[in-house]
């Protein structure tokens, strides 16, 4: 690598697209090893500084000035490939295989770049960009639409890239391993943070301690990140017990405060869950006499259940939540849904949105009035505020449609969410914003996604498409990354992504007549493990935020008794798992 200083230099830069003013009077430097993360809110210009970082487009005021031979390359949140196949867009060389292969795409080296849909495309492009010689890595959400093994092998590679990085993500976990400065996007403003994400937090939530009091719940939701990054990765975890499926990472600690009112809105439209929600018995898809994309599966999904998908890019991950969505029917066995069941769908697409309707009209859907107190209360929870609520979708920047998308879904009162990769194109205060409405949503919930702090913080029990089925993962998601670690082979599924069509699910577990299965009663001790895992780390923190003698007192009392009911509920989860292999 060329010995360069500084790689680039904004000063007093601004930006302003149609009406809005981006960023103003921004000024900061990249050199040589600086690992700089820009954060923000969707439609504050993160990706529009990228552009600008990477000389795509002139900023209206202020200077850019360039290292001499600094070889700059840039990844859109949008690829750019040439025409032909994906081996010619590519390139060859060792690190562009290499790449292609943890990415997942090697199998289509020989495909046209324009049958590639969204996803296999931004994978090519990213390989692409890794394996091309630079001074200066501009990366603008570079896990979307990866899986947590390519995510995990990317982490690693950046850590060991040797020139500057500029990184817009939403992976809270990437950006603390790598980011030594932040830089924040905000409404017009900018703030340099030095140091990394955590640093970053602790920076911002010091400054809204002096904002204005509307801003309390932002203030609220970094602190409580940043008292869950300082716990450690050991403490994050319940347990260490391999065994201990439960086992997950917790943003806890949320600062008591009033109930909303949009909370209170929601409850009340939301149709009370029965004992029966979604039951597969031997479901499974194909598509005409091909293999199966989701072989036979049995899998019961209870009322407030938080259930995790996990699996490779092509696994079959999507096609299984379109099985539970009733957007395919099972070709095999059956899937039954209970009389009560209300679902929201938000899909890797979302439903399209006229560009002619205004952000409340959306809100609104067909059936109801815009602008009414709820649904003002629901936008103004996910920053549709100001003139926002009144804009057209054509207006909305990429991230904001996507806001849009799943806002349009909660305000539907759903009471079984799914989620499939949620966290795509969604800025970190909205992943924080929709963590802390799942937190206390009483409904059921499935999620897919890459992103590890999203399932940390929202689901109880993972289960991993692949070749065998949909089968339990112990450990959770990091009992999934092991899992990955000690057999790194990948499944490569010769089905197109654009519906990531998967493979199947084995049985959780059977139901013997008369009583509970093993298999329900290890799910309730682990939904029992979750909630008291909350109660214990509030009181944690609680003790912390007081010095009150007596409620020192009351407090230690209550956590000790919380202590004890975790270790009863982990023994008979235990004992229950043991069970549960000795019939199978």
């Amino acid at each position: 690598m060329a010995t360069v200083s500084v790689l680039v230099d904004l000063q007093r830069v601004s930006v302003t697209m149609a009406d809005r003013l981006l960023f103003a009077d921004l000024s900061v430097t990249v050199s040589t090893g600086d690992r700089l993360g820009v954060v923000g809110i969707n439609g504050t210009g993160k990706s529009t500084l990228l552009k600008v970082l990477a000389g795509q487009i002139e900023p209206d005021v202020g200077s850019v000035r360039r290292g001499r031979g600094v070889r700059t390359v840039f990844l859109g949140q949008t690829p750019e490939l040439p025409e032909g196949t994906v081996a010619a867009a590519v390139g060859d060389g060792w690190e562009v295989a290499a790449a292609l292969d943890r990415l997942g795409m090697s199998p289509f080296i020989d495909a046209q770049v324009s049958t590639l849909s969204g996803g296999q495309a931004k994978r090519v492009a990213l390989a692409r960009a890794l394996a091309e010689p630079s001074e200066l890595l501009i990366l603008d959400e570079p896990t979307n639409h990866l899986d947590l093994a390519a995510v995990a092998w990317l982490e690693e590679w950046l850590v060991s890239y040797p020139g500057g990085l500029i990184l817009v993500s939403h992976d809270r976990y990437l950006l603390d391993r790598l980011t030594s400065r932040m830089l924040e996007l905000d409404r017009g403003a900018n703030h340099v943070h030095e140091g990394g994400y955590a640093t970053y937090l602790e920076a911002r939530a010091i400054r809204e301690e002096r904002a204005a009091a509307s801003e309390a719940t932002r203030r609220n939701l970094a602190r409580s990140e940043l008292a869950w990054l300082r716990r450690g990765a050991k403490a994050r975890s319940r347990k260490p017990q391999a065994r201990v499926t439960a086992a997950k990472a917790l943003i806890a600690g949320r600062a008591a405060e009033a109930a909303r009112p949009e909370d209170l809105e929601l409850a009340m439209g939301m149709t009370r869950l029965g004992d029966k929600v979604i039951e597969c018995m031997g479901a499974g898809f194909a598509y005409d006499a091909a293999r199966p994309v989701v072989a036979p599966t049995d899998l019961l999904i209870g009322p407030g259940d938080r259930l995790g998908v996990v699996g490779a890019n092509g696994s079959g991950k999507t096609t299984f939540l379109d099985l539970l969505a009733g957007v395919h029917q099972p070709t095999t066995g059956t899937i039954e849904v209970g009389p009560t069941v209300v679902v929201g769908y938000y899909d890797q697409h979302g439903a399209e949105l006229d560009p002619q309707a205004t952000v409340q009209e959306v809100v609104a859907g067909p059936h109801r009035t815009p602008g009414s107190l709820g649904d003002t209360a629901l936008m103004q929870r996910f920053w549709f505020t100001g003139a926002l609520p009144f804009t057209r979708v054509a207006n909305l920047s990429g991230g904001e449609r996507r806001r849009l998308q799943l806002l349009a879904v909660l305000a539907t009162t759903p009471n079984v969410l799914l989620l499939d990769e949620p966290t795509n194109d969604l800025d970190i205060d909205t992943l924080r914003i929709l963590e802390d409405f799942l937190d206390d949503w009483p409904g059921t919930l499935v999620v897919v996604s890459h992103d590890r702090a999203f399932l940390d913080r929202t689901i109880e029990s993972v289960v991993a498409v692949g070749p065998s089925g949909v089968t339990p993962v112990p450990g959770g998601v990091e009992g999934w990354l092991a899992r990955l670690t000690a057999a790194p082979e990948r499944s490569t599924p010769a089905v197109d992504e654009k519906a990531e069509r998967p493979t199947s699910p084995a049985p959780a577990a059977q139901r013997p007549a008369g009583g509970p299965s093993v298999g329900r009663l290890l799910r309730d001790a682990d939904k029992e493990l979750a909630k008291l895992g909350r109660q214990r780390d509030k009181m944690h923190d609680a003790l912390v935020a007081t010095t009150d003698h007596v409620e020192l007192t009351r407090l230690g009392a209550e956590l000790r008794a919380v202590q004890d009911e975790i270790e009863r509920t982990e023994e008979r989860w235990l004992a229950l798992a043991e069970e549960a292999e000795a019939q199978a």
